[in-house]
This record gives C-alpha cells, sequence and structure tokens, in this order.
C-alpha cells in the first residue's frame, strides 16, 4: 500500500506499559515530526505514565488509556474518531487498543505481523520480533516507523539526539534545598519494581560507605512501596544520607532527577527518565537476555553502563561502580572547573 504522506495529519503513539518503556518510545515522536513536518502527535498512555510523556516536548497531546478504559464501548470509539487521527502507531501491542482504532477508522493502523490480532485489526503490518534481536529497545521501536520512509535501523547515536526529554515541573522549595551545590549530587535508586534485576542493598552500602562525604551529597530515591522495604537499611546508612523515598511525586522526580548531578540504578523507569534527561547516569545490568543491556542500555549523551558478564549482578564490584562515579566528580570539579 502506498501512504499519501500528505493525508497524515494526526499520529497517534499507542505505548500503555512502564515508565522505563515509555521513555524509550517518546524519541519516535521526534522522528515522525522529521518525517512529516507539521504533523500533530498524541501518545496513548497510562495514567502513571502522564508525566513522562508530557515531558516530550515533541508530543502534542497525552490520551490517557485508563480514562478510555472507563468509557462505555461506543463511548470509547466515539472519543477515538472525535481526535481526527490518520494514523496509529501500535509500539505496544494491546487487542483491545488495536480493536478500537479499527472501529474508530482511523486509516492507517500500524502494527507487527507477530501479534495475531493485528492481522485482523491492522492495514499495514511490519516485520518485527524483539525475542531475539540484538538492537536495543529504542531502536526497534523506531522499525515501526518504516511505513512513513525510515527504512534504516538508526544507530544509537541518532536516537538519542531525538531525546526531547525536559522536566516542565518547577522544583519546590523543599527539594531544591536538598542538592548541595559544593558536592556531587547523586541520586542512588536502588530498587526496581521487579523491572530489573537488583545490584543488592549491601553492595550499594557499600559503595556509599566508602564514597567520601565531604564530595558527595548522597540521596536515595524510591517510591511509597519501596520507602517500607528500604527504611532499615537507610538508617545504617552514614547520617549524610539523605532519604527521599516516598516523597515526590512522579513529576516532581523527574524534576528532582534533571536537577542532580547523576543517578545510579539497575534497569528500571528513573534510570531512563536520567539519561533521557541529559545527567550523568549508570546502569547496572546482567548479561542475560532480555534484561541485558544491549536491549536496555539508558539512552543518553551522559549515559553509561556496567555489564556484569554473568546472569545477575554479582560481576559488578563496588570498586568498578566508584571508579565511574569518582570519574563524574572529578569531571565536575576538575576538568571542568
Amino acid at each position: 500500500m502506498q501512504i499519501d504522506h500528505t493525508t497524515i495529519k494526526h499520529v497517534l503513539i499507542s505505548r500503555v506499559d512502564a515508565i522505563g518503556d515509555v521513555v524509550l518510545t517518546l524519541p519516535m515522536a521526534a522522528y515522525i515530526k522529521e518525517l512529516l513536518p507539521g504533523t500533530t502527535v498524541s501518545f496513548l498512555g497510562r495514567t502513571y505514565t502522564k508525566p513522562i510523556i508530557n515531558s516530550c516536548t515533541a508530543v502534542n497531546h497525552f490520551i490517557n488509556y485508563d480514562d478510555l478504559k472507563k468509557l462505555q464501548p461506543n463511548e470509547q470509539v466515539s472519543y477515538l474518531k472525535e481526535k481526527n487521527i490518520d494514523a496509529v502507531i501500535h509500539v505496544f501491542p494491546n487487542k483491545h487498543v488495536a480493536s478500537l482504532c479499527r472501529q474508530a477508522g482511523i486509516k492507517l493502523r500500524i502494527g507487527t505481523t507477530n501479534r495475531v490480532f493485528h492481522w485482523y485489526t491492522c492495514d499495514k503490518l511490519v516485520k518485527l520480533s524483539r525475542k531475539k534481536s540484538n538492537l536495543h529497545e529504542a531502536q526497534l521501536n523506531l522499525i515501526l516507523l518504516q511505513p512513513f520512509g525510515l527504512k534504516d535501523v538508526q544507530p544509537l547515536a541518532a536516537v538519542i539526539e531525538h531525546n526531547e526529554f525536559e522536566s516542565k515541573t518547577v522544583l519546590p522549595q523543599a527539594l531544591s534545598k536538598v542538592f548541595n551545590q559544593n558536592k556531587f549530587n547523586l541520586i542512588v535508586h536502588p530498587k526496581s519494581h521487579g523491572s530489573g534485576m537488583e545490584w543488592g542493598l549491601e553492595n550499594y552500602g557499600k559503595l556509599i560507605t566508602g564514597l567520601p562525604a565531604d564530595k558527595f551529597n548522597i540521596i536515595i530515591t524510591g517510591s511509597d512501596k519501596e520507602k517500607q522495604l528500604l527504611a532499615d537499611w537507610i538508617k545504617s546508612l552514614p547520617e549524610t544520607v539523605i532519604d527521599m523515598t516516598g516523597k515526590m511525586s512522579l513529576d516532581e522526580l523527574i524534576a528532582f532527577i534533571a536537577t542532580a548531578d547523576g543517578l545510579l540504578a539497575s534497569g528500571t523507569g528513573p534510570l531512563h527518565v536520567a539519561a533521557a534527561s541529559g545527567i550523568n547516569t549508570l546502569g547496572l545490568f546482567p548479561s542475560v537476555r532480555p534484561i541485558h543491556p544491549e536491549r536496555w542500555a539508558p539512552l543518553g549523551k551522559k549515559a553509561s553502563y556496567l555489564e556484569s558478564q554473568t546472569i545477575d549482578l554479582n560481576g559488578i564490584t563496588t570498586d568498578m561502580v566508584s571508579e565511574k562515579i569518582n570519574v563524574w566528580y572529578n569531571n565536575k570539579f576538575i576538568i571542568n572547573g
């Protein structure tokens, strides 16, 4: 099917899963605007990912899937029809969303060949298998733009250049005062909500204890649920460590991360937020599919990772992590003055 690009004025990106997945999908919005100048880009996501999506300057509108599902079936279809969407890209396959878009009469519906329901809900199928691919998640997402003329696999450096991500929240004084301009402000995010393999609190504790308190302002972040899991461990850390677990909304956390000098975590949402925000970011990954760094490494101009070379994170030592973080410190205070 030959696509007349001049008829595409409004594109919907559908990805109704987790924070990290959404961050790595956002560069697609900037690519769409390059391929289809003047196009409006909307993003279908979940309530909890709204602050992430709204931080992408290439996205014009957020559509809340959780709110959409609360409507009656006929109202759901009418709601999408009223948006006048010309094309939808099903980045995360969802049978309900695919069916709705078809019923709403969206004329170009792009999905993958490896979902049976896409064969009868989509009219443009792209061959895409994530399971055994050696490509990064962000590169795999962009393969779905083939119908718009993006034929080649995009280098990661090019994807990073399309990271149009910035916090739109002004950090409250109560949060901004946590930072110390005379030290390196390091966020340690030790838990992962099950999305990544964790390094272990013993390792994080050893690392934190070994970083000089006169050089590093160490801040622990985590969700409300993680606050309970981390409470006793945090009490065992040096008293200079600041506990910010469960104290921020996601909007505030995005702004907080962007204000910090660096962030350390395993493969979890805040890791990808930090990378996209442009701060020093270090991810810790095992050498096991499908959660290896080749697929899920943080993407940013100051982002890097350590890989264990084992099926767990035991191959990553505190000395290895400390060496990376001390380079960050030297870059801020010695090399850059």
